[in-house]
């Protein structure tokens, strides 16, 4: 089956399963976002919405937060994986947006970048979930499914990423990253992943079929 067919049905199936993908950051602005997303890295979006509202509601802006003891952050943050490195970042960045960005987040992936605790994936998600920009953030999720379905060989995220924009147009990238994420999270499993489940089996080459039979 031709790449750009198979693609075209992997999303569509994917938007059947998952009507209403979106991220699952509990977020109500820019500065809730991006500390969201630098505390997601090696975690779950449950364990960050856990402790977010209480890290919000003590520190509810960039420059409360600039301000903040070290110490308060790290334990509200305990539950998080390297929370005392994430802390660190999150305060330092407070401070670069409060001090030198006039209390607002970059508008470019560069400028995104170059901010603590924020690289190439973090800086897409912030862009994309912002309407600032079409972006294709492949997190663990997006990165598995994409291989496991062939649409990509890449070794990196970024190979991945070049791969899943050269099948997709940039109006369906919101979709795909969504989707993806949503599909690896509950089915698409790194480890016993539920192909029984699946809405795409007949299109993988890795998974097994319905009727149980190894396609390899």
């Amino acid at each position: 089956m031709a790449k750009d067919k198979k693609s075209r049905l992997i999303l569509n199936r994917l938007s059947k399963r998952y009507p209403n993908a979106a991220s699952e950051l509990n977020f109500k602005n820019s500065y809730q976002l991006v500390i969201s997303a630098i505390l997601s890295a090696q975690c779950t979006d449950k364990m960050v919405n856990r402790v977010t509202p209480q890290l919000f509601r003590k520190f509810p802006s960039f420059s409360a937060l600039s301000k903040a003891p070290l110490k308060d952050i790290e334990r509200i943050i305990t539950p998080i994986n390297y929370y005392r490195t994430k802390a660190k970042n999150i305060k330092r960045l407070s401070q670069i947006v409060t001090k030198e960005l006039s209390g607002r987040l970059p508008k470019d992936f560069e400028g995104m970048v170059s901010l603590p605790g924020v690289g190439r994936k973090t800086a897409n998600v912030v862009l994309g979930e912002l309407g600032i920009s079409k972006t294709l953030p492949v997190d663990t999720h997006v990165f598995r499914v994409a291989r496991r379905l062939g649409l990509s060989s890449g070794k990196r995220p970024e190979d991945v990423e070049e791969d899943l924009k050269g099948i997709f147009p940039p109006s369906q990238w919101r979709k795909v990253h969504h989707s993806f994420i949503l599909h690896g999270r509950y089915l698409c499993k790194a480890k016993n992943p539920k192909c029984g489940d699946c809405p795409l089996t007949d299109l993988c080459p890795n998974g097994t079929p319905k009727n149980g039979t190894p396609k390899n």
